[in-house]
């Protein structure tokens, strides 16, 4: 278990390097070894973003992978059903990066109103591409500027930090159910077998 938690956690880490990396323009051939390509603009935002891509294309996934009959399953009748959970993802997701760019979220109340798998998955990828759209409109600068949240005073760019950590939290949720179906995770997919002893 640690093994898996540990490669997760790298994964993680990698994830703002690796796009980062991306908007780096390759070296001319001519360049000499030892020059550097400019840093890209607004690493900070690039990195929240990236972060946010890995966290937000798993709990789509896992949207996707749980089948239609299972989006009533509740582990226990205390706790929101998987489908209510893909609905409060996508409500989330509007509330919190709505807020962060300073503007209504268009859309409410996706976890009261859908229940079927289509609608909640289509639902969850239009307030995905929602923060994406509003991560486009952000700059390191703009995100320093500090708004009114849950009555604390935070940087712009801490919003989306909390969706991102909101939407992260509820997947943690989404693998357990996921689990208890006999559903492998999106983020368990495709692991290196351990190494025979």
């Amino acid at each position: 278990m640690n093994k898996k938690l540990g490669f997760v956690f790298a994964v993680l880490m990698l994830v703002p390097v690796a796009l980062l990396g991306q908007d780096k323009a390759p070296a001319p051939a001519a360049a000499p070894a030892t020059a550097q390509s400019a840093p890209p603009a607004n690493p900070i935002t690039l990195s929240e973003k990236g972060f946010y891509g890995f966290v937000s294309g798993a709990v789509v996934g896992a949207a996707q992978k749980m089948p239609e009959e299972n989006y009533s399953f509740k582990p226990t009748p205390e706790v929101r059903s998987f489908g209510q959970l893909v609905g409060h993802v996508a409500d989330a997701s509007y509330s919190f990066c709505s807020q962060a760019i300073g503007e209504a979220a268009p859309v409410k109340d996706i976890e009261k109103t859908k229940t079927s798998k289509a609608d909640l998955v289509a639902a969850l990828k239009d307030g995905v591409a929602y923060c994406n759209k509003a991560f486009d409109t952000m700059t390191d600068a703009k995100g320093s500027e500090m708004i009114k949240l849950f009555n604390f005073n935070i940087a712009r760019l801490t919003v989306f930090s909390i969706n991102t950590a909101h939407t992260d939290e509820h997947y943690g949720n989404m693998v357990t159910y996921l689990r208890l179906k006999g559903i492998v995770p999106p983020t368990s997919e495709n692991q290196p077998a351990p190494a025979s002893k």
